[in-house]
């Protein structure tokens, strides 16, 4: 019997794991998309003409809105919604299900009001604790042309992220494993925060020299953040952490990064999301990672900046002055 996989979610980070699940044998794909119309075009075209163009989707994937459908057989769920929106697609979710299933989470996010993880999420909605954080360096207009990218499976079960690791691995599409749930998911959560960062400093022309500070002090700041929360300090020198943050603040893909590039050429976020068809996770991040900072005394002066253009009308170019004029101190 094939391995039935349902992948929650139809954007373009969705749309590529199924292309790389349905390379491996013996795996069956199915991807549930809201908008019937989006899925129907989906699984009549063979392409995501919206977000990953291009990119033909093998006949062993089926697209439907049909959520009843997509997971009453299934063995696994990916998970490819945004945090905002993930609690109230898993409560639909579960009153379809017979029982409880694995799920592997690509979500890179913290919902604001709880600030839960990805993980915490699905544990708490959906029950027990069978949950695969996939993440690292892996933008999906690349990973959906088959070009070479690493990332990491971790769970606090280890037997189930090598599971993971089997099912997503393939000649282009390299998985390592790790017990670090809290660090892989708060590395790719806090990463989109700077990434819009180093949009800002490109959009204000500053250079490769303020782009490289940028992203050196972030990682200081991520990996500050983590470890007030149990997280471990090589998770954020690892894929999940460093790898992440260097594809996020430098790729033409980066949502994150480009949303910071408008910001620093004089648009205001309010313009930049009502034209934007898919989600910057860093926006909605950077206000839940601001607040707890705040409350547990965390110092993270980029993340505090960035929070403060989006959500305090600072200009980018006072924020820049506010962390270049900081008191000195050893590094």
């Amino acid at each position: 019997m094939p391995t039935k996989i349902a992948i929650l979610g139809g954007g373009a980070m969705a749309t590529a794991c199924s292309i790389l699940l349905a390379e491996q044998s013996g795996q069956q794909v199915t991807i549930w998309a809201r908008t019937p119309e989006f899925a129907d075009e989906m699984q009549q075209e063979r392409e995501n003409r919206r977000l990953l163009p291009g990119v033909h989707l093998p006949e062993n994937i089926h697209v439907t809105s049909d959520l009843e459908r997509a997971v009453v057989d299934a063995d696994y769920l990916v998970a490819s919604i945004p945090t905002q929106f993930l609690r109230a697609s898993l409560h639909d979710v579960r009153r379809r299900l017979c029982r409880q299933l694995p799920v592997i989470s690509v979500i890179k996010g913290i919902e604001n009001e709880t600030f839960q993880r990805p993980s915490e999420i699905i544990g708490e909605v959906l029950g027990g604790n069978a949950v695969v954080a996939l993440s690292g360096p892996s933008h999906a207009e690349e990973i959906g042309r088959r070009l070479p990218a690493t990332v990491v499976a971790a769970s606090n079960d280890l037997g189930l992220a090598r599971q993971v690791q089997k099912m997503f691995n393939t000649e282009r599409f390299r998985v390592y494993t790790n017990l670090d749930v809290v660090g892989v998911e708060l590395a790719g959560a806090l990463k989109n925060v700077i990434a819009i960062a180093a949009g800002i400093s490109d959009g204000l022309g500053y250079g490769d020299n303020a782009k490289s500070a940028l992203m050196t002090r972030g990682l200081v700041e991520m990996s500050r953040f983590g470890l007030r929360f149990a997280a471990q300090a090589p998770t954020f020198t690892g894929l999940a952490g460093m790898g992440d943050l260097i594809t996020t603040c430098t790729s033409r893909y980066g949502r994150n990064r480009s949303v910071g590039e408008r910001l620093g050429k004089g648009e205001s976020i309010g313009q930049i999301l009502k034209s934007m068809t898919s989600v910057a996770e860093g926006v909605t991040t950077a206000k839940s990672v601001f607040e707890m900072a705040e409350q547990e005394g965390i110092e993270m002066p980029i993340i505090a900046e960035v929070y403060r253009v989006l959500y305090k009308a600072k200009s980018p170019v006072e924020a820049t002055n506010s962390l270049m004029l900081r008191p000195l101190r050893s590094e």
